[in-house]
């Protein structure tokens, strides 16, 4: 049964993401896997960076939501209501910091987790973000994609 399911439904496979729900046939049980996606907005104003990211998380397994600039994060981010937002610290309109401190004094965001993903590699920056409520900061030329990716799973708390 669940092979046949998979064929139909390739992503149905078990994962940390998943219910199932039993619906009754006359004839017999079927299980059906439904996939509960962490999900992430992607703060980032380089469209290219962010194609890259996007299609990394969403390969797995993530929803991706992407805003270009700070004031649509801040409108995106109660909307959607991730679980956790990767942000970018140099973009249009608002800063990166200038995001976490709002975010961090909204009763809707408040709870959500953030990475600070930045070209500043300053220590004083590091120690903005700490002292603003970021729960991590990554310099992007110190890391790969996948350190980024492990990152945010460790964030998440999922394998």
């Amino acid at each position: 049964m669940v092979s046949s399911l998979q064929a139909i439904w390739p992503r149905a496979a078990p994962s940390p993401f998943h219910k199932e729900l039993l619906l009754n046939d006359p004839k017999s049980l079927i299980l059906v896997a439904m996939e509960v996606k962490k999900k992430i907005l992607l703060v980032e104003d380089d469209e290219t960076l962010a194609a890259v990211y996007k299609q990394r998380l969403e390969l797995e397994g993530f929803e991706i939501q992407h805003s270009k600039n700070g004031e649509d994060a801040l409108d995106t981010a109660v909307k959607f209501q991730p679980d956790l937002i990767l942000l970018d610290v140099m973009m249009p309109k608002l800063n990166g910091f200038d995001v976490l401190d709002i975010l961090r004094n909204t009763p809707a965001t408040r709870n959500i987790h953030i990475i600070m993903l930045t070209a500043l590699s300053q220590p004083k920056d590091a120690e903005r973000a700490k002292e603003l409520g970021a729960d991590d900061f990554l310099v992007k030329s110190q890391v790969v994609i996948g350190d980024v990716v492990s990152r945010v799973k460790h964030q998440l708390g999922v394998a």
